[in-house]
């Protein structure tokens, strides 16, 4: 049995007193409503669950199974107990040599990693016109060939471009399997973004970043997610996105999640990695190609809830964005809140926001995260 000690955010509000795991699961919360401004123990938040994640610690999901783990491994560190594999635009031989190698992490969490719970396909399914810096390497979905790679791993995210013709008509049969259909990386109109979203696409893949972009006579993509989703992505580095921006969509989307779209160079130091026009640069925490483009991030989970803090949310709505909201677009009910019976994963922080303890499914595993509010 293990016992943590401090001001716990349960689902009804601040509690303080022991949160209590067994094994995989919380089996109590002795605790009594409490101000957790009145004390100086640790907050206990739900473990972070991150949708969209390619790398870190210098690998990349692209590259395997032993990378995944890594990967998985590195922002278990930073307080992520969840996360999707987050693949890039790639040709189908490549794809169906990648994805059982990243199917067999996702059915057995690696020791001192966080849980993999399926596979989000960020490409190829994308506009050549707005790829950011995915690959070049984009192609119209096909129900054969989603269910393809549905049979060699769990795929439960897959983004659009809403333009591309025949998408509009996969979206309901995508839905159908299961997958939640998000919208992103293309520059179709508002009214084609809303048509989508009308036969069951769920979400906006990291919202402001590369798609149409609102305007008051044009509102494009961003525009249909202001105005008619529940739930969409952002990137909290406050870098891909002004804070003015990112509290816009705060108030708008009202089940907005935080997802980190971090690289393999997440966890490393600032300064150049490979050569050539795919050569990219970390430096003041983002991740640029030559060219000046954003290329991904460097974020970890632990750095966007001081971000989000920063920018004037509350612990508890920033701890919303990061766990709860990202569960919920799943529909996973027993991930990213603290209640009896839910999975065991658990962040602590001080009172500074420093990370001080991670438990994945039960694991405690060491944190790696230092740091201090953002702001």
């Amino acid at each position: 049995m293990t016992r943590l000690y401090g001001n716990i955010l349960t689902e009804r509000g601040w509690q303080h007193g022991h949160l209590l795991f067994d094994g995989e699961r919380i089996v109590g919360i002795d605790a009594s409503p409490a101000d957790p401004a009145g004390n100086d123990d640790p907050y206990l938040l739900p473990g972070f669950i991150d949708l969209h994640v390619h790398g870190g610690d210098g690998a990349d999901v692209m590259d395997g199974a032993e990378a995944l783990a890594r990967v998985a491994r590195k922002h278990a560190g930073h307080g992520t107990t969840a996360l999707l594999a987050t693949t890039v635009c790639a040709d189908d031989a490549l794809l169906r040599a990648l994805l059982p190698q990243l199917g067999n992490v996702c059915r057995q969490r690696p020791v001192g990693a966080a849980e993999v719970l399926g596979i989000h396909l960020e490409g190829p399914y994308v506009s050549p016109h707005s790829l950011g810096a995915l690959p070049d390497e984009t192609r119209a979905a096909t129900l054969a060939e989603v269910d393809r790679y549905r049979a060699l791993a769990p795929v439960r995210v897959i983004t659009l471009a809403p333009e591309i013709p025949g998408h509009d008509t996969l979206i309901g049969e995508l839905v159908q399997r299961g997958i939640r259909v998000q919208l992103g990386h293309g520059q179709g109109s508002y009214e084609a973004a809303v048509a989508a979203l009308a036969q069951g696409a769920a979400g906006f893949t990291h919202l402001f970043n590369a798609m149409s972009p609102l305007h008051h006579r044009a509102p494009g993509m961003v525009g249909a997610a202001l105005a008619h989703a529940e739930f969409s992505e952002l990137i909290p580095d406050l870098i891909h996105v002004h804070p003015g921006a990112m509290r816009a969509a705060l108030r708008a989307i009202p089940r907005l999640y935080c997802v980190t779209d971090a690289t393999s160079l997440a966890g490393l130091p600032d300064g150049q990695y490979g050569d050539g026009p795919r050569a990219v640069h970390k430096c003041l925490g983002g991740v640029r190609l030559a060219d000046g483009r954003l290329a991904g991030s460097a974020l970890t989970m632990d750095q966007a809830l001081r971000n989000l803090v920063g920018i004037g949310l509350t612990l508890a709505g920033a701890s919303a964005c990061l766990s709860r909201n990202p569960a919920d677009y799943l529909g996973l009910s027993e991930r990213g809140r603290l209640a009896v019976d839910a999975v065991a994963d658990v962040v602590q922080f001080d009172r500074a926001l420093c990370l001080r303890g991670v438990w994945v499914a039960g694991e405690a595993v060491t944190p790696v995260a230092k740091g201090a509010p953002a702001g």
